[in-house]
């Protein structure tokens, strides 16, 4: 679809005098981003009491990326057909069917499996039909970005907000296994009512819902796209969900009666300082020094990040008898992963919004998306090698692949810049 067939199609009535609306449809990327991140504590819960193995609770946390890639590919050019409400009001109906599937978690891990694979569903469908509906319905306003930003901060809510519910609720409250999926459910159900009243912004296409162009892989004919963007890409969330859950599962021995809610306090703490870092990142990407493709400076600047990192991951993992400090460091690190994954989340989809031409960008988009939550595996793929090496050792190892990546991504930005 055209930047100018977009532009005919969202002609539905959004009411000048009613700007609030979009936070109607904001509140509900809040609630599916809370349900997509609420697992986060919950998988060391599962792994001391039910006595999963780390790398099974952590291959289920990363089962989230396996619907998430589908739903972001098919249900962003699927709301540009039927329209964003349905789109929307499915997704988070699917959140809480996955929060109801997670509860009778404790009955098996098939039920943790299918939770999660629905939870990622969801997420795609919301995070792509909902940013374009809040966007849209903030129109309305002057302020210039506002719809964008407004997008970010909902989902950025529910990401940090979640799991530090769910981990107090795990650690404290009566009914550990069922209890932390509630708030969701109260807050996507409250959503879907103030749904029904939110102003469609996109008319039906006649052609209807099948037909070419639905699912779109777009951007691969580009050198800079797949030498520059994608490789850097599962950095984004390969460095967010170490942070979130494979250091916390090392250093939650040592904050024992707390161990939960820690790790819920750990995802929440990368999650916000992900989205915290991002302001600045945008104005470096819009500077002039930022605009110099052959020297991307906030690609360096992520990957020095995220490296750096996971150098002081290793540190912490490596430390021995300084058990109570090793909590506390693994906090602080989790603070630079964090802007790490905000700076490299920047860098990308500005990299993309600038290389796509208009009736490809949001496939590019989708695409980028999608294979930056194939660092959601980094976490099983770490604890799955546990009898390789110990945990210091295989963090030293990707910290050189991060190293690697950039090389090898610089070195591409140079070389397509001058062609």
């Amino acid at each position: 679809m055209s930047l100018t067939d977009a532009k005919n199609t969202a002609v539905e009535t959004v009411p000048r005098t009613r700007k609030e609306t979009w936070a109607r449809a904001a509140l509900a990327l809040t609630a599916v981003g809370w349900g997509a991140n609420q697992f986060a504590p919950m998988v060391l819960l599962y792994r001391e009491r039910l006595g999963v193995s780390a790398s099974a609770a952590e291959a289920i946390f990363g089962l989230y990326a396996a619907g998430l890639v589908p739903g972001l590919l098919v249900a962003g050019p699927l709301s540009d057909r039927i329209g964003r409400r349905p789109v929307v009001t499915f997704a988070v109906l699917l959140s809480m069917v996955s929060g109801v599937v997670l509860i009778l978690g404790s009955h098996g891990l098939a039920w943790l499996s299918t939770g999660r694979v629905l939870m990622g569903v969801a997420s795609g469908a919301a995070f792509s039909a909902g940013s374009a509906w809040v966007k849209e319905l903030s129109a309305a306003d002057s302020v210039g970005g506002a719809g964008a930003r407004r997008a970010s901060i909902a989902m950025t809510v529910g990401f940090g907000v979640g799991p530090l519910i769910a981990g107090a609720l795990a650690q404290w409250g009566p009914a550990a296994y069922e209890i932390p999926y509630i708030p969701q459910l109260i807050l996507a159900a409250a959503a879907l009512v103030l749904l029904a009243g939110t102003p469609e912004t996109v008319q039906r296409w006649r052609s209807g819902v099948l037909g070419g162009g639905l699912l779109r892989l777009r951007g691969f004919s580009d050198r800079r796209f797949v030498g520059v963007v994608l490789p850097m890409a599962p950095w984004v969330f390969g460095a967010a969900t170490i942070a979130m859950v494979y250091l916390p599962g090392l250093t939650a021995g040592h904050v024992k009666g707390i161990s939960l809610a820690y790790a819920g306090t750990a995802a929440a703490v990368t999650a916000l300082s992900g989205v915290l870092i991002q302001p600045a990142a945008r104005k470096v990407a819009a500077s002039p020094a930022g605009q110099d493709q052959s020297r991307p400076r906030l690609l360096t600047l992520g990957l020095v990040l995220v490296t750096g990192g996971t150098l002081a991951d290793a540190g912490v993992a490596a430390l021995n008898g300084l058990a109570a400090w090793q909590a506390v460091l693994t906090l602080l690190a989790a603070v630079v992963m964090g802007f790490g994954y905000g700076v490299l989340l920047v860098f990308g989809l500005a990299e993309v919004q600038r290389l796509a031409p208009p009736e490809d960008l949001a496939g590019m988009t989708a695409v980028f998306q999608a294979v930056t939550y194939l660092g959601f595996a980094a976490p099983y793929l770490l604890s799955a090698l546990k009898n390789v090496a110990s945990p210091s050792t295989l963090l030293l190892v990707v910290a050189a692949l991060g190293v690697l990546t950039m090389v090898v991504t610089v070195r591409n930005a140079r070389v397509t810049a001058e062609r």
